[in-house]
């Protein structure tokens, strides 16, 4: 009791007053990072189950506050104040007594919603010195949006983009305070195209996509060409090191996978992406960059996949009227085939980090290893620009070459959860570190190759296999070992005659051996070439997010306190 006395005392509190709630009395006080409101005369000796006493929320964390009027909160609450009022009190209705305040409650799943308290005061000029005092602490957070531009992706998941903003997101921003420029895409990288070149960014303090992980792709791609652009580099360039993007991105989720707000926020509810946007949360995040030949090819910002995720999605392409079911039916087809591709992968490790592929830590809101390794990412950065010097391993700093028969090839920049797979394909990946996690799987039989599948769904360790390798990387290369030159390939996706499997070997085609090359899979999109050589660039972007909370603030009731 006089530990928490004492640390009331050290708390500047700008208001406290005396107000009611549902007719109790509560003493209610206002600090610059707290309200809070603490039921007066209770004795837990009368009440002895009844914890619920003190309730408390930040001010970072209010949506917004209102004036209303007593007979409104009176019928919101299904019940009169009393019934033995005087007349003049029953008349005096449209005396403003009361204000709302709208503020974020924690669920279970890591999922947010807005919920509401309202305070009744005893004059009306209390009620208004109340409702100004909170509004100037909330218009004091800098990081709050007050403009945004928003793209919804009618097509994406299940079609339910329109939906899911007007009915749910929207109401949300409109009690914010936000205003809003809505553009409902008509093609495919309308949002790209238009970030590109027409919108004017300095109108806005951000952008959001209501979609899938595609949506957001194209807008990533768009912005940070903008950026680019505006900022004179060459993205042609590998060793070019990119801008920074200053417009943060919102996610609201409405496709397939969701996989980015997954790892970004813990869940798919749109309604908790829609707070975590209006509180104005930042989270940066690295891009990975993909180029062929010092030509520019895509950004990656969750998974790059060779082998057996490139051949899935090959596949699933030509089953899009399947809908979701085609992911399905592709990964059977292509677990059965059983392909493997032979080829060459170049790396640079990522040395002198904190972190490492197989740790138990996961990257979590105010995660450490990112601010601590994107310092030493930004002092590093100048190693991926020179040429690598294969098998220099002396000072664990050189690039090295690992060369072989691969089942699967893939890089994550994060830990690529869903809810297919809840650890995702690297469980400890972070999303600012500077660094990708390059997981290698080696030519084994269709039994042992299940069992690392089917390790994505459950609690063991899924690199605890011989055949399994993985590696923190800031930079690494690909050459397949091709039975024709790049310039054929291109001609037969121009042509359109590409296999399902792989372009088997035209030198001998009564061979019976595998296929010569795979596709990659980059976030959703497959790459018009095989050896490519992918750059992770240190919190390319920000992110209306704060990485995923520890499980025990939503899986417990709300902290209380006792009087």
């Amino acid at each position: 009791m006089a530990a928490a006395g004492q640390m009331e005392r050290q708390v500047k509190l700008l208001l406290s007053s005396e107000l009611r709630v549902r007719n109790v009395s509560y003493e209610v006080s206002l600090s610059r990072s707290l309200l809070t409101w603490k039921r007066r005369s209770f004795s837990p000796a009368y009440h002895p189950f009844r914890h619920n006493v003190c309730h408390s929320m930040c001010v970072s964390e209010i949506i917004s506050v209102c004036e209303e009027d007593k007979k409104e909160e009176e019928q919101r609450s299904g019940r009169e104040d009393g019934s033995w009022k005087k007349i003049g009190e029953r008349e005096d209705k449209h005396c403003r007594r009361c204000f709302t305040v709208s503020y974020v409650e924690r669920c279970q799943q890591h999922r947010w919603r807005c919920t509401d308290v309202t305070f009744t005061c005893p004059q009306v000029a209390l009620c208004r010195h109340w409702v100004n005092t909170i509004r100037e602490q909330l218009a004091a957070i800098s990081s709050r949006p007050s403009k945004l531009l928003v793209y919804i992706n009618p097509y994406g998941g299940k079609r339910q983009a329109k939906r899911v903003y007007r009915q749910k997101v929207a109401p949300l921003f409109a009690l914010a305070g936000i205003s809003t420029h809505v553009i409902v895409t008509e093609y495919a990288n309308h949002a790209r195209d238009h970030l590109r070149e027409d919108a004017e960014l300095n109108k806005y303090d951000g952008v959001v996509c209501v979609g899938g992980d595609g949506m957001f792709s194209e807008m990533v791609h768009g912005l940070v060409w903008r950026t680019q652009k505006d900022g004179g580099v060459d993205v042609d360039r590998p060793e070019q090191t990119l801008i920074a993007c200053s417009l943060r991105i919102g996610i609201i989720p409405a496709g397939s996978t969701d996989c980015i707000c997954f790892a970004t926020v813990g869940t798919n509810d749109p309604v908790t992406s829609a707070l975590h946007i209006i509180v104005g949360d930042s989270q940066p995040m690295d891009v990975c960059s993909v180029h062929h030949d010092d030509t520019f090819l895509r950004y990656s910002v969750s998974l790059l996949g060779y082998g057996f995720y490139g051949d899935v999605l090959t596949d699933s392409e030509r089953k899009r009227w399947m809908g979701p079911a085609r992911y399905d039916l592709a990964g059977l087809k292509m677990f059965l085939t059983h392909h493997h591709y032979e080829g060459t992968v170049s790396y640079l490790p990522a040395a002198g980090i904190a972190g490492a592929p197989r740790d138990t830590a996961r990257c979590r809101s105010g995660c450490l290893v990112c601010q601590d390794n994107g310092k030493v990412s930004s002092e590093t950065d100048g190693m991926c620009q020179t040429e690598h010097n294969e098998d220099d391993s002396e000072n664990g700093r050189g690039w090295r070459t690992i060369r072989g028969k691969f089942l699967a090839i893939n890089a994550a920049s994060m830990s690529c959860a869903c809810p297919r797979s809840p650890k995702g394909l690297s469980p400890a990946a972070h999303l600012a570190d500077g660094t990708a996690d390059l997981i290698l799987v080696r030519k084994c039989s269709r039994f042992s190759f299940l069992r690392h599948l089917l390790r994505h769904t459950s609690k063991d360790d899924q690199f605890d296999l011989s055949f399994v390798e993985v590696h923190r990387v800031r930079r690494f290369r690909f050459t397949p070992r091709h039975c024709r030159s790049d310039s054929e390939l291109e001609l037969d996706l121009l042509d359109g005659k590409r296999q399902i499997f792989g372009q088997i070997c035209r030198d001998h085609p009564a061979c019976g051996c595998a296929p010569a090359f795979s596709s990659w899979n980059c976030d959703g999109e497959i790459l018009p070439h095989t050896a490519i050589d992918v750059r992770v660039h240190c919190q390319l972007i920000q992110l209306f997010a704060r990485g995923i909370e520890e499980a025990a603030i939503f899986d417990e009731p709300p902290p209380t306190c006792s009087v």
